[in-house]
This record gives structure tokens, sequence and C-alpha cells, in this order.
């Protein structure tokens, strides 16, 4: 009789995806996030979101609408909740993992002189725009030792064009006392290859820096794919 109870009130078992949640969160504790693909680590960040449900599909669909891990937390609040499954709870706290890591990434970045934890700058310039829809036009403002004076998005254009105007990136390192600064925008098709009109106007804006003794220490762009230096590629 024992075994035909159990047979028939399945509700007083253990739910099937419990032990999935358990091992995958031991997997995670002993081999770091390095050690999961991207759904695997989407269903950790799950799990608080919908506790009482298996979201191992809901995962999977979410990296096939969106790309990657790091594509789903950028993807817009209005675009996720339009994936079935996706409430504005779960929405809200992927949003949030994306600003922690922003957060994180930014505090890297003012710790130490920025020209000598590049490594750093690199990371927080894809944490805060490689997967933005449009692009925009971000400038790092430096001190004389090259610490982090201020982090402003100047611009926010559309998908394929941010509108710069050198005197006004000038006028504003200026008014923040800046000696140095460090040009960011993002590609959203994903290749961070500078076009014509992006090489000219960053000569526009060292032109009109250098007499004022402001140096232009680099402009990166970032997109899904990586990231392009000005410096490195020896365009400035």
């Amino acid at each position: 009789m024992d075994g035909f109870d159990d047979a028939r009130t399945p509700a007083s078992k253990e739910p099937h995806w419990h032990g999935h949640r358990e091992r995958l969160k031991a997997r995670f504790r002993e081999r770091g996030a390095d050690g999961l693909p991207d759904y695997e680590l989407l269903e950790l960040v799950l799990f608080r979101s919908i506790p009482r449900r298996d979201v191992k599909a809901l995962a999977k669909t979410l990296i096939q609408r969106f790309g990657s891990f790091s594509e789903v937390l950028a993807a817009p609040h209005e675009r996720l909740v339009e994936v079935d499954g996706v409430g504005d709870g779960a929405a809200t706290d992927l949003k949030l993992v994306l600003a922690a890591a922003q957060r994180f990434a930014r505090g890297e970045v003012r710790k130490k002189p920025v020209l000598s934890s590049w490594a750093n700058v690199i990371d927080y310039c894809r944490a805060a725009m490689a997967f933005e829809p449009k692009e925009q036009f971000r400038i790092l403002f430096l001190d004389k030792r090259n610490g982090l004076i201020a982090d402003e998005v100047q611009q926010v254009g559309t998908v394929d064009h941010t509108p710069v105007y050198p005197r006004e990136v000038i006028k504003r390192a200026l008014e923040l006392s800046a000696t140095a600064v460090i040009l960011v925008h993002n590609h959203p098709s994903g290749d961070p290859t500078p076009s014509q009109a992006d090489i000219t106007m960053t000569r526009q804006i060292v032109d009109i820096a250098k007499p004022l003794g402001i140096a232009v220490h680099d402009h990166i762009i970032v997109g899904r794919d990586g990231h392009a230096s000005f410096k490195g590629l020896r365009l400035i």
C-alpha cells in the first residue's frame, strides 16, 4: 500500500528539478562561472526569480533569442517580458545583475590610475556599452595623474550613428579641469572596426585638444565581437 500511495501522490515527492538545482549550484561552487555554459549560468540567476519551476528550457530560450548570457542581461526590460515565462520580477532581477556588473567594473576603474589598469578600463567599457542597441559616445575625463574625474555619456544616437561635436567635448574637459580624455563609443552591429567618420572625428578632437594641453589617450570602440583601440591601430 505504501508504494501505491506514493505513486498516486506525486505532490508529496520532491520536484524533479530540485535535485538539478542543487547539483548546478554545487558545480558553480566547485568550478566557478567559467565551468558553466551560458544557459546554466542564466539558470542560476533565474532560480531566485522563479523558485517553483524548472527554468532550464526558459534559460535556453533566452540565450537563443538574444544570443548570449551578456546579451540577455543587456536586453531591454520590455523585450525580456515578451518571452513567455519572464515576468516583471525576473526581468528586473536580470537587469539588477547587469547593474551590479557595471558598478563593479566602474569601481575597479576608479581604484587606481586609468593607464595602469587598462584591462579594467576595457572590461568596464564593454560592460557598460558593448550590448547597447543604440550608439553611445562616452568620455572618461582624467586628471594630471590619470585618475578618473568623471565618466559621462555625451550623446546617444541611432543604431549606426551618434552625433559628436568636438568643440563640446573639449569645452566639457575644460569645465572639469581635465588634462586628458579617453573617448569611447559602441558599435551595435558588433564589429568594432573604426569607420572613416570615426577617424575624422577623433582627429578633429585631437587637433583642438592639443594646443589646450589636453591629451587624447585613446579612442576605444566596443562591440559584441571585441574592441578596437585607435592608439593600438596607430590612428592617433
